[in-house]
């Protein structure tokens, strides 16, 4: 077996104890899933590079449902990712989503679902980027993982610093307003990587098609973790 499948084994095995990631419920009636995919004719016809329209399309998408959060996105093939260069790569566009989103309110608190230590942060500003981002180390069963937040706020990396301790449950962020959060519509990209391979302070986020067997390996499913109903 390897540690990827390890990892994931290991997760669900400990799914009794992690802790909330967002301060919301996300097995509620108030929450819904969206849809990112090419089929979502209303984002087809909007702005996606107007970030208040994609704004105003996200809520319209959350009211439709009778809903005030929005979850999904792990290894959906988007068409979003069109509105930046940021995600061209010679010949192949990456497009597959590696994390759970969460759509919801700026300023809402984020969580660590496990004790942890502050392996990397930065703010990766660019347009339609992670902006500021933080990455945590945490160890179950001998095995060492990281978990990733985007699109948080500014604020959120203030007095951070390498191998700073949080508790389980302990606040380590709010989620960002744009533009400060990557230009997007407040949401929280949650993401679950088992080696950084020498990274810091960022990650891909979305992989092209063709690299879809070697991701789905190295970042499993993160509602192994946020274990909501309304997901996979």
């Amino acid at each position: 077996m390897d540690k990827l499948q390890d990892l994931s084994e290991i997760l669900s095995r400990h799914s009794h104890v992690f802790a909330h990631v967002l301060d919301a419920d996300l097995n509620t009636d108030a929450v819904c899933t969206l849809d990112f995919t090419a089929h979502n004719e209303l984002l087809k016809q909007t702005d996606l590079q107007d970030t208040s329209a994609f704004n105003d399309a996200v809520q319209q998408m959350l009211q439709e449902q009778q809903a005030t959060v929005g979850v999904g996105g792990y290894l959906e093939d988007r068409f979003i990712y069109r509105r930046s260069k940021h995600f061209d790569v010679q010949a192949e566009s990456r497009n597959l989503h590696l994390g759970i989103d969460v759509w919801i309110e700026d300023g809402t608190d984020v969580f660590t679902p496990l004790d942890a230590t502050v392996h990397s942060f930065q703010d990766n500003n660019n347009f339609g980027d992670y902006g500021p981002t933080i990455i945590l180390e945490h160890e179950l069963e001998g095995v060492t993982f990281y978990t990733l937040y985007g699109h948080l706020n500014r604020a959120s990396l203030e007095g951070l610093e390498v191998g700073k301790y949080f508790a389980k449950g302990e606040k380590i962020a709010e989620v960002g307003p744009f533009p400060e959060n990557g230009n997007w519509p407040p949401h929280l990209h949650f993401q679950v990587i088992q080696s950084m391979e020498g990274r810091l302070g960022d990650f891909p986020g979305v992989a092209t098609s063709s690299e879809r067997a070697k991701y789905e390996k190295l970042c499993p499913n993160p509602n192994l973790i946020l274990q909501s109903k309304h997901l996979p």
